[in-house]
């Protein structure tokens, strides 16, 4: 059983590959797409790089704002990443090459995640903008290269350690959002094969568990005690 449900989470994430597409999968995903493409639009803009970009699922939406999109990662999970690469050494770019970077629970992953930070403020040219998320709340995934669980506080101290200035730090989800994301998992991936079936699980955890519990938190935990995440953003300083 476990492995049928992780071969057919692999399957989702290749068949699913736009944002829209994975709105409803889980109240993890939809917390994370209530912020990201907002703050995309906002503040993203030139020549951008979506650092441990995985199967892309914002190319689209980061493509439209701005003028060049790059894709980077540790192995090539879509065939439309541009550079292949470890985010604590970027040393195959140049300083000041992009002026707006994106990346996305992807600090948890890296044993030296500061490394990670400081490669981003060199590779940003001055006044550029960085958009970043990492879990606070997570159960143990990818090992064995799961490392770090991060507070605002300490998502604040890292990229200010580095020389940025934070604009915006948005809670996503809580609680009821992590449990959530286990349900959800568990019924789209083990129905995703059955295809009489998968369309009726998708509309349950839809309406119950993706938006049941997102608001759940929403109305229970507006103080973020229990926040499943965090997304940043942050600007390089002019001078």
């Amino acid at each position: 059983m476990l492995q049928l449900l992780r071969q057919n989470r692999a399957k989702i994430d290749q068949e699913m590959a736009e944002v829209s597409d994975r709105l409803y999968f889980s109240p993890i995903f939809y917390a994370q797409y209530k912020v990201v493409p907002t703050l995309i639009r906002r503040y993203l803009h030139g020549r951008v790089i979506d650092l441990g970009c995985g199967t892309m699922p914002f190319r689209s939406c980061v493509s439209a704002a701005v003028s060049l999109y790059h894709g980077l990662d540790i192995a090539p999970k879509s065939a439309a990443i541009t550079l292949i690469g470890d985010v604590q050494n970027l040393s195959m770019l140049a300083d000041a090459s992009y002026d707006s970077a994106i990346c996305l629970e992807v600090l948890e992953h890296l044993p030296e995640p500061a490394l990670a930070v400081a490669e981003m403020q060199r590779i940003l040219k001055p006044g550029g903008t960085l958009i970043l998320s990492v879990p606070h709340i997570s159960r143990l995934h990818d090992l064995p290269h799961d490392y770090y669980r991060f507070t605002h506080l300490g998502l604040r101290h890292i990229l200010e350690r580095q020389g940025f200035t934070i604009l915006e730090l948005h809670t996503k989800g809580g609680l009821f959002t992590f449990l959530g994301h286990q349900i959800s998992t568990i019924l789209v991936a083990a129905t995703w094969s059955m295809p009489r079936i998968k369309p009726i699980i998708w509309q349950l955890n839809k309406w119950l568990i993706t938006l049941g519990c997102y608001y759940a938190d929403k109305m229970l935990d507006k103080s973020g005690t229990f926040a499943a995440g965090y997304v940043a953003v942050a600007r390089k300083p002019v001078g």
